[in-house]
């Protein structure tokens, strides 16, 4: 614990640090290092401590007030000695974050504020020009530290509401200053999200979509205003909100105006906050037989429920939630507007003798409930909560790129009038995948203006990353040092945004390996994106691909491959078995690579990095008719490739690596420099 100057409350310097401790206050408590590193204290008392110091900084706590707060019920030499023994463990704790983050003197401790990402602050610094930060706000404060002691259970209550009214007075800014019925719809839901009784929100989202000419979506909205009444206030809606809907249901025209003037309403339906993305519900499964498979069903859709989840980009609605709108037979339809769902999953369970099959069915409720993905899963029934886990991963892998490319399609389909930064990063991340180079550079220039417009969007940024590791790794960088660059500080920025964020993680830690050549920081944030959302198929590859940078090549095939397990028919295969490729190679199973090889660059002929391991497993096995050919592909995507230019790169940390993949290179024909 470091001493404080004689200034006063902070150390002095030259100047405010970058955050060095990401701290998740919202939901249950984490703590992260700025290199990925968990250092969430083991002992809840001390995290309560952490907690406690983090939300007031850069004010400082009393000793005697941290003591009365986490050790109430002892006496006072008692409480100041347990108070000290948090405080070494906490520092023990905190140490890989580099300089002392906490400070103290005999009365007072305090924590550097400059040194400290804190989401709850995040929410209550949020202005409306900062309304993405609502979308941290998606839990209570804290809410694994309950019952520490009787002192803090008081004040835990208070600082959640402080921030839950925070939140909720600018959701009704936000709303309030909504002047279109897309904008307001928007809000609404933004603010039902912190308080679903919120009637005055649950009005304006009826008003909107009457606006919009969408009756039956608006006396949707009054039926789920009416349940949520119930189920948190035991309260009936006011006669204002009943007679709004029975002006709707009247309403011959199927138009009312909107609660402020606004421009004519637009067709397409209304844009999503990034942090948000898509909204899928899972419906109850339908069980064809007995009590045990009713008991798999709703284990099953909890479990996929709780899988989804942690894709931050999809929003989740429950079976439990679904269950008192879908009944036998039931039309899904409706549900886009009562509970503006885009997808909802679909299924049946049935057990025969020892065999379950499980089917399972993702509808677009944007096109008229269409099937857009079908999966039957049998399986053995020995074990039935790992039948649970292991289809909840396949089916959460499986449906989160097709997800993705459905709501990529749905936005390019949009008049591309002031689109939402949400849009223009799904516009782009089909053109990156691609690799058709014009298309690619127009996509670098939407995710440009995704941010521009939106630069708290952290999903902006780690596509942004993204999309640098192929401009570097295509060869297509006209400053490569500057591009090294903005792909560290634009997935830095997405980690630092979203520290819940998987997806993010694994590319931050992909651009540390490939492109900055820093193993060991790579896996550990490889480490955190698979704590975060172990089904990522992105995360396994990724992680693989450092640890064959590294020489674990056994450990690399087994976490590369772990992602064909869980999405066998991953419409980005072509990416993923490209890297499967590299242990393959260093392990001098040339054959195997020639076999990937081929399939890779007939998928995507355009992504180089798969001719050059390619390329290499041909020279070793002395293939020179195809190796020309190869040869000539990959010099046509990056004219300036040489033998001295890869080992140049190369992020292979053993010599031994470096030299067979050079080897390979110059038995292929590529030229030496």
């Amino acid at each position: 614990m470091a001493d404080p100057t004689p200034a006063g409350l902070a150390p002095s310097g030259a100047g405010p640090a970058s955050p060095r401790l990401r701290l998740k206050l919202i939901g249950p408590m984490d703590a992260w290092s700025v290199t990925s590193e968990r250092v969430l204290p083991r002992v809840r008392k001390t995290r309560a401590l952490l907690a406690i110091l983090a939300l007031a900084a850069p004010r400082p706590v009393q000793r005697q007030r941290l003591a009365g707060l986490l050790w109430s019920t002892r006496d006072r030499e008692q409480a100041r000695a347990s108070l000290r023994q948090a405080l070494h463990e906490l520092t023990l704790a905190l140490a890989p974050c580099g300089a002392p983050i906490l400070h103290a003197n005999r009365d007072q401790v305090w924590a550097d504020a400059d040194a400290l990402w804190v989401d709850a602050h995040e929410v209550a610094r949020a202005g409306p020009a900062g309304a993405a930060a609502l979308d941290l706000y998606d839990a209570p404060l804290l809410e694994d530290l309950d019952g520490l002691d009787p002192a803090m259970d008081v004040w835990l209550a208070e600082e959640r509401r402080h921030l839950r009214d925070h939140a909720r007075s600018l959701g009704e800014r936000l709303l309030e200053a909504a002047s279109t019925p897309e904008s307001q719809i928007e809000a609404a839901r933004r603010l039902l999200a912190i308080d679903e009784a919120h009637e005055q929100a649950w009005r304006s989202l009826m008003r909107a979509h009457a606006a919009r000419g969408e009756r039956r979506q608006a006396l949707e909205a009054f039926e789920a205003c009416r349940s949520a009444l119930a189920r948190h206030l035991r309260a009936q809606p006011s006669a204002e909100t009943v007679a709004l809907a029975e002006t709707i249901r009247g309403s011959e025209d199927h138009a009312l105006a909107p609660a402020a003037p606004s421009a004519p309403p637009p067709a397409a339906p209304p844009r999503r906050s990034a942090a948000r993305g898509a909204r899928l519900g899972t419906a109850p499964l339908q069980t064809l037989g007995s009590a045990a498979e009713e008991h798999l069903s709703l284990g099953l859709a909890e479990e996929i429920t709780t899988a989804l989840s942690r894709f931050r980009w999809i929003a989740v609605v429950s079976s439990a939630s679904l269950a008192r709108f879908l009944g036998p037979n039931a039309d899904p339809l409706p549900l886009r507007g009562a509970l503006d769902l885009d997808f909802l999953l679909t299924g049946s369970v049935q057990a025969d003798g020892e065999r379950v099959r499980v089917t399972l069915r993702l509808l677009d409720l944007h096109a008229a409930g269409e099937v857009v993905w079908a999966q039957r899963f049998d399986r053995e029934a020995a074990n039935l909560l790992a039948l649970q886990d292991e289809i909840a991963a396949a089916v959460v892998a499986q449906i989160d790129p097709e997800i993705l490319l459905i709501e990529a399609k749905r936005a390019a389909s949009r008049p591309p009038v002031d689109p939402s930064a949400y849009e223009l990063v799904l516009r782009a991340i089909p053109a990156i995948y691609r690799l058709e180079r014009e298309a690619f550079l127009e996509a670098g220039r939407l995710l440009t203006r995704a941010i521009a417009r939106e630069p708290e969007n952290a999903a902006a940024h780690a596509w942004f990353a993204y999309w640098h590791v192929f401009l570097v790794g295509q060869g297509w960088a006209e400053d490569q040092e500057t591009a090294l660059a903005r792909a560290g500080t634009h997935a830095e920025k997405a980690i630092l945004l979203d520290p819940s964020d998987a997806r993010a993680f694994a590319i931050a830690g992909h651009v540390r390996s490939f492109l900055h050549h820093r193993l060991d920081e790579a896996i550990r944030l490889h480490e955190r994106a698979l704590s975060l959302n172990p089904n990522l198929p992105m995360a396994w590859v990724f992680s693989g691909v450092a640890h064959a940078y590294r020489g674990d090549h056994a450990e690399a095939l087994a976490r590369i491959t772990r992602y064909r397990r869980l999405s066998p028919m991953d419409p980005h295969a072509f990416l993923f078995d490209t890297a499967l490729m590299i242990p393959h190679l260093l392990l001098h199973e040339h054959e195997q690579v020639v076999a990937l090889g081929m399939q890779v660059t007939e998928m995507n002929p355009g992504l180089s990095a798969a001719w050059k391991p390619y390329l290499a497993a041909l020279g070793h096995l002395g293939r020179t008719a195809e190796a020309a050919e190869a040869r000539a592909r990959l010099l046509a995507l990056e004219p300036g490739f040489t033998v001295q230019r890869f080992l140049a790169t190369a992020p292979f940390a053993r010599a031994e690596d470096r030299a067979h993949y050079a080897a390979g290179l110059r038995a292929a024909g590529l030229p030496e420099g």
